[in-house]
């Protein structure tokens, strides 16, 4: 099944001040991330950022804030879906498909996954926007959620999905951050 801008959220998991550096390749996740909101900001997919205790993890990191139009949602459940101001929130939204970002993978973003799953979401894990602290727990999240139905994609499959043809004004515009 295809990602389609019409269809889907972004939804970004806990990329805050205090986490960001713990975890493995957070250059790279970020840099994704920043990809991941460019596009949806160009093609009008909604987007849901959330912090995970912020008094404690901090908000935010400032390379995310204000790439994309954005809801943020700080919480206290590892599961968003858990959390009834997010669930009632993406709910709202109408979409059928969930693109998950973010820290860390085997935690919040596994039971997240799981929990949009098990309410009849079709769930999209971007595999390189998302990070834990090792390795070993960022396989083990993929596998899992590989297993029970998500989507594992990438940065570019989302946005080349999201963009559906070449030569619209979207894909020129997208191209740069792409090449």
């Amino acid at each position: 099944m295809l990602i389609r801008a019409n269809d889907s959220a972004l939804i970004v998991i806990d990329m805050q001040e205090r986490l960001v550096p713990a975890m493995q390749a957070p250059a790279r996740t970020i840099r994704n991330t920043r990809k991941l909101l460019a596009g949806a900001a160009e093609v009008g997919v909604p987007v849901i950022m959330t912090e995970q205790y912020p008094d404690g993890l901090g908000t935010t990191v400032p390379e995310l804030v204000g790439v994309a139009p954005a809801t943020v949602l700080p919480k206290m459940h590892f599961s968003c879906m858990e959390d009834e101001t997010f669930a009632d929130h993406f709910r709202a939204l109408g979409r059928k498909q969930a693109v998950l970002a973010g820290m860390e993978a085997h935690i919040c973003v596994v039971q997240t996954a799981a929990s949009l799953i098990e309410s009849g979401f079709e769930v999209f894990v971007v595999s390189d926007a998302t990070a834990s602290r090792t390795l070993e727990s960022e396989e083990a999240c993929i596998a899992r959620l590989s297993a029970a139905g998500a989507g594992i994609v990438t940065t570019e499959m989302v946005i080349f999905e999201w963009l559906g043809r070449a030569g619209t004004p979207a894909f020129k515009n997208m191209l740069p951050l792409i090449k």
